[in-house]
């Protein structure tokens, strides 16, 4: 055996290593190509069975239009390849290039699909096949191995995507088709939850959402927030009963304890949880986790439950339903001109969700911007409201959406009679002067009142005057923007309230405020 032969031997051991080295890189298909190419001179390409250009070597600026033809006279070959049934070959190309084709393995017995063929234009050896053939085969398991990871997320992503569904139905109010999705996917939703918002970086919700999963015994709904990346939405249900008159203690002592293992595990974590609610008031408690979220970014712990009951209950009558249903009646009643513009509900809980989030709403609903600010648009029309830029609007709209939600309750004082309704009818500042309200509305306050100094109590009220757009707030005070900022910072603090990020509490300040006759 000759020197040549040795020199070959060892060129070949050289190759295989390189393969080897490359099929551990995080894109092993395009690096394994993009070494082909420099090794043989010629383009390398991994083309499909019916000449679909699955992969090349990144292009560079200038070689774009060279790299498409190349490809075209690659994918032709394959087809004709394909045809005669043969598993490797070398086929002209046009311009006199020889195209080198390698099929990647048999095809796969249980799925049926066709492998794609390794095509290499024009090398400048012609005597490559070896090569081509060792390459062949580690770039099929490199190939199988990116088409698993593919249909791993496809399915994780339809899987996300169906979760979050769910969540929005439960938002929305529809609990029992959220119910049937998580009938299907697993597991089945609880009839009692907390919610936990957890704001973390994006890398670890994954890791974060599997120690929820663990701690709850595989019982919790788990979701990535659809509209901060850097959230992630958990429903926990409560533990096995306990005995005795502590038992909701108990339970916010499991929260505590799960929320204070997670901030352990991962310090980057801040952790807001709500309390205890039912399917239908997961809206409600999901907005409780973010006020207490505004309250864990500056607490010690970096976790914190929501500790303060100033709802809307107090508002509550077959008064205030009635004003309600008549204030959203023309959205109640809306018929649709064209049978694919949205009806009643679907507008509705746009409303809901531009409430919450803002312009961001078009993330939750998944509705380019420009469909949503035409709902905002037509929303505003129908309830005469100005739901878009003004406070007022925004925070009557928000009252009557959460009235209208409200079940009735028969421990409820009886609504006036007919005629008396007819001569009276329901309206805002009738809702806001009802001793209860006046409560209610000092209840608001009053943590910031008392806790002092006023400048920080001033500042959120010049604030809700201002529509909530701290500029003009600050501009009404005379301070600088962001010592505006810090007060309402430290108002968050005292209220444990969320103020500056949405869901915000400023809709229940704003009429607090009015209820008060501040405005």
């Amino acid at each position: 055996m000759g020197p040549a032969s040795s020199e070959a031997r060892a060129d070949r051991a050289d190759d295989v290593l390189a393969l080897a080295r490359l099929a551990a890189e995080p894109e092993s298909v395009r690096a394994i190509l993009a070494w082909l190419t420099r090794r043989t001179g010629g383009l390398a390409a991994l083309i499909g069975p019916t000449g679909t250009v699955l992969a090349t070597p990144e292009p560079g600026p200038d070689t774009d239009t060279l790299v498409t033809a190349a490809t075209a006279t690659a994918a032709s070959a394959a087809v004709e390849l394909r045809r005669r049934g043969a598993p490797s070959a070398v086929l002209g190309g046009e311009g006199g290039r020889a195209v080198h084709l390698v099929r990647l393995g048999h095809g796969d017995a249980a799925g049926g699909d066709e492998p794609p063929y390794l095509a290499v234009i024009g090398p400048d050896d012609p005597r490559c096949g070896v090569l081509l053939a060792d390459a062949a085969r580690t770039l099929a398991l490199c190939w199988r191995l990116e088409e698993a990871e593919r249909a791993r997320r496809r399915v994780e992503s339809a899987e996300a995507h169906s979760r979050e569904a769910a969540l929005h139905l439960l938002m929305v109010g529809s609990v029992p088709a959220a119910q049937r999705i998580a009938g299907a996917l697993g597991p089945a939703l609880p009839a009692l939850a907390r919610v936990y918002v957890i704001e973390c970086p994006v890398r670890r919700r994954r890791e974060i959402a599997a120690r929820i999963d663990r701690a709850a015994r595989g019982r919790a709904w788990i979701v990535p927030c659809p509209v901060r990346s850097n959230h992630l939405i958990a429903l926990v249900p409560p533990g096995p009963k306990g005995e005795g008159a502590g038992e909701g203690e108990l339970e916010r002592e499991r929260a505590d304890g799960l929320a204070r293992l997670i901030v352990q595990r991962v310090p980057e974590c801040r952790i807001g949880t709500s309390a205890e609610h039912p399917l239908r008031d997961t809206a409600a408690g999901y907005e409780q986790a973010i006020h207490a979220l505004a309250v864990a970014r500056g607490a010690p712990l970096r976790y914190a439950g929501f500790g303060r009951h100033t709802d809307t209950t107090a508002l509550v009558s077959p008064e205030g339903r009635l004003w309600a249903r008549e204030l959203l009646g023309p959205c109640l009643g809306y018929v649709p001109p064209r049978r694919a513009d949205p009806g009643p509900q679907e507008l509705l809980g746009t409303l809901g969700s531009w409430l919450s989030f803002g312009g961001a709403a078009n993330r939750h609903l998944k509705i380019h911007r420009n469909t949503l600010a035409a709902r905002i648009r037509l929303i505003s029309d129908l309830l005469g409201l100005d739901i878009g830029r003004s406070l007022a609007g925004q925070s009557t709209a928000w009252l009557a959406l959460r009235l209208h939600s409200v079940p009735p309750s028969t421990a409820e004082t009886p609504a006036l009679p007919a005629p008396a309704r007819a001569s009276a009818p329901a309206s805002l500042d009738a809702l806001l002067s009802s001793p209860a309200a006046e409560l209610w509305a000092r209840a608001q306050f009053g943590p910031l009142d008392e806790a002092g100094p006023a400048a920080v109590p001033e500042t959120v009220r010049a604030w809700l005057r201002a529509d909530a757009r701290l500029p003009a707030a600050a501009t009404a005070l005379g301070i600088s923007l962001p010592g505006a900022r810090k007060r309402l910072a430290r108002a968050e603090e005292v209220l444990e309230r969320s103020l500056l990020r949405a869901p915000s509490a400023k809709y229940e300040l704003w009429l607090a405020l009015r209820a008060s006759g501040s405005l």
